[in-house]
């Protein structure tokens, strides 16, 4: 199966191997600060690498390691989670390295997931869940076409007090007239 690419990034499947590059980034504060894992070890990471498997083993999710496209700068990872097959629905998630944050990378590498969400993973639906104070990741978001469908109250408890998080979608056939224009 041919890997996903933008005009810059190349989406490779992650593997066992990519252990090293998945805790540099799920062991940074600056990137698990919103998000629901935090690793402190590479020992610890283990159980991410695990969880990847188990998404692609039971057919909940797949997740891709995010690279330059000579293969030379893991820049983070992207991916979906919680498919539901009979719904057609999953939800995405994405993170980067900090020092590739501000330079588009979302805006052009979300659209890449969108086609692999919608086109080969049958998709009709695909969710973002978003702590209701991650104000960047949610003007991301809007920026690249998800409707804001409303706020889960205090629904998370994470570091000793309950968190709202927003939901985002995008559909199918909005994503399809978003994209022939």
């Amino acid at each position: 199966m041919k890997q996903p690419e933008t005009n810059r990034f190349l989406l490779k499947e992650i593997v066992q191997e990519d252990i090293d590059h998945i805790y540099k980034g799920l062991s940074d504060p600056k990137v698990t600060q919103f998000y629901a894992v935090h690793f402190p070890t590479l020992e610890a990471t283990q159980e991410q690498m695990d969880w990847y498997e188990d998404l692609k083993k039971h057919g909940t999710g797949i997740w891709w390691g995010i690279w330059s496209k000579d293969r030379e700068k893991f820049v983070g990872a992207g991916g979906f989670n919680g498919l539901e097959k009979d719904n057609r629905k999953a939800e995405i998630g994405l993170w980067l390295l900090p020092e590739f944050w501000g330079r588009g990378i979302l805006r052009e590498v979300m659209p890449c997931l969108f086609r692999e969400g919608f086109e080969n993973l049958n998709l009709n639906r695909i969710e973002g869940f978003v702590d209701a104070d991650n104000l960047k990741c949610r003007r991301a978001l809007e920026k690249i076409n998800f409707s804001y469908e409303g706020t889960m109250r205090q629904v998370e408890f994470k570091k000793g007090k309950f968190l709202d998080v927003a939901i985002y979608s995008i559909l199918k056939d909005e994503f399809s007239l978003k994209s022939a224009h």
